[in-house]
């Protein structure tokens, strides 16, 4: 029995909550997991998990053994990465999850450059607005627009920022007129946004003389997925406050028109959030580095535009 490698995938089966979930992040079959578990029970000669056909729960002794097992894991990779082998390069499996618009307009049209720096990286990329519960899902990091929660688990690290933007359609700035005031919304019509994480949608937020202001808009229709939120907005169904690079082509185009251009929003943080853990691995600091990178890229080209309109 080689035991590191049992430790490591009882370590995982413990995070995830699965055998199964287990085997498909390590990319094993599950029969492994299961040998590998049993075995190290064997040579330990106790239990370490509870396990019944929907449920898996630590053992007293499995608690234990799991605690030491995560620090000692983490000592190996952090004295591994610290030399330039092998072991120390961003290689394996990486999950990352991210807003549908983001990865479409930002992330992905760069892609091709992470995989030229990084070729043993084998990156699975997910999108989704929810709230992503990352050790038990096997995701490595998430990218999320907004100031994050405090979390005793996560970390936050901002990469970036963008502004908002109230658009229209030209087609309902011509039947419903252009709002030049924050007082004029009364008189408008909005496509609302559903947070995944208040199941609310959500207000307009302005600064007026130094001081936040909230806006609840009136809503007729309300969407949970930002580019049907854009679509929205392009076929006249209501005004929408978007991120700067979500309708930046389509105010160039014309399609989109900008209104109430001076009154200020504050701006909405970018972070990639990723597990609290003693150690970070060479794998996922490479893409926050990278992906950070590319976001401030992205940042100024959104501000060249902004001075071209």
């Amino acid at each position: 029995m080689d035991r590191l490698q049992s430790m490591q995938i009882f370590a995982r089966v413990v995070e995830m909550h699965s055998f199964t979930r287990a085997a498909d992040s390590l990319s094993v079959r599950p029969s492994r997991v299961t040998r590998a578990v049993k075995d190290l029970e064997t040579f330990l000669g106790v239990r370490l998990l509870q396990r019944t056909t929907r449920h898996i729960s630590l053992t007293p002794d499995g608690t234990l053994y799991f605690d030491h097992c995560r620090r000692l894991l983490a000592d190996i990779e952090a004295v591994e990465s610290s030399f330039p082998g092998s072991a120390g390069k961003p290689r394996g499996r990486l999950r990352v999850d991210m807003t549908l618009s983001l990865a479409r307009l930002v992330v992905l049209p760069c892609i091709k450059d992470f995989q030229a720096r990084f070729p043993d990286v084998e990156l699975t990329l997910t999108v989704s607005d929810r709230t992503v519960e990352l050790v038990q899902e096997g995701i490595d990091c998430v990218i999320r627009a907004g100031t994050p929660e405090d979390s005793p688990t996560l970390v936050a690290k901002r990469i970036g920022a963008f502004e908002w933007v109230t658009c229209a359609s030209p087609e309902y700035l011509a039947a419903q007129g252009t709002p030049k005031s924050l007082e004029d919304l009364a008189e408008h019509h909005a496509v609302g946004y559903l947070s995944s994480r208040t199941a609310r949608s959500l207000e307009w937020n302005f600064v007026v003389d130094g001081e936040d202001r909230s806006i609840t808009m009136r809503e007729r229709l309300i969407v949970n997925d930002t580019d049907a939120y854009v679509t929205c907005g392009l076929e006249g169904l209501g005004l929408i406050r978007a991120g700067s690079y979500m309708v930046r082509h389509h105010l160039r185009s014309g399609r989109l028109r900008q209104v109430l251009a001076d009154c200020t929003a504050p701006a909405a943080p970018l972070s990639v959030l990723y597990p609290q853990n003693r150690h970070l691995s060479p794998t996922v600091r490479a893409f926050v580095d990278w992906v950070g990178d590319v976001v401030r890229a992205a940042e100024t080209s959104w501000r060249a535009d902004e001075c071209v309109t």
